[in-house]
């Protein structure tokens, strides 16, 4: 097991500033090299003060923020379109990426892909749900109606 430091929000382990224990390999061959932990020390535990100051001087700025994002989202279906075959089924999957660009010509603002969870694969034609996590108090379900191009 191996004691990290996480940077950013990891999805299902936690959020900025968090000091976790996980498994050698996770963190050495994903988290560390993708930049979302450093290694836990005596001296990068002092660091993990400031990584909280700075998530928490955001989430009070952004939280009325988020809340109007969460308006426009759930109030408009976003768009996307796809190949699609005779059937309504599509040639491959709608991506987590594809659905974040809609999201964000309807809020107006960027989404962060990472904060979009599909529960299962979008294959089809017509409406789908996705639920975004904009903020620790603030999660949008949006409607993404999928189209043929």
């Amino acid at each position: 097991m191996a004691k990290i430091i996480l940077t950013q929000e990891v999805t299902g382990l936690g959020s900025a500033g968090d000091v976790v224990e996980v498994r050698g390999g996770y963190a050495r061959n994903f988290l560390l090299p993708q930049g979302f932990a450093i290694a836990w020390t005596r001296g990068a535990e002092k660091t993990v003060e400031s990584i909280k100051a700075a998530r928490n001087a955001r989430a009070a700025r952004d939280l009325g923020h988020a809340e109007e994002i969460k308006g426009k989202l759930e109030g408009n279906a976003a768009t996307v379109k796809v190949k699609a075959g005779a059937e309504g089924r599509l040639f491959g999957a709608v991506t987590v990426a594809e659905i974040a660009t809609a999201l964000e010509a309807v809020a107006g603002e960027g989404i962060d892909k990472r904060a979009i969870a599909v529960k299962t694969a979008v294959k089809s034609l017509g409406a789908h749900t996705v639920t975004v996590k904009l903020h620790d108090d603030v999660v949008a379900t949006a409607t993404v109606n999928v189209v043929a191009a």
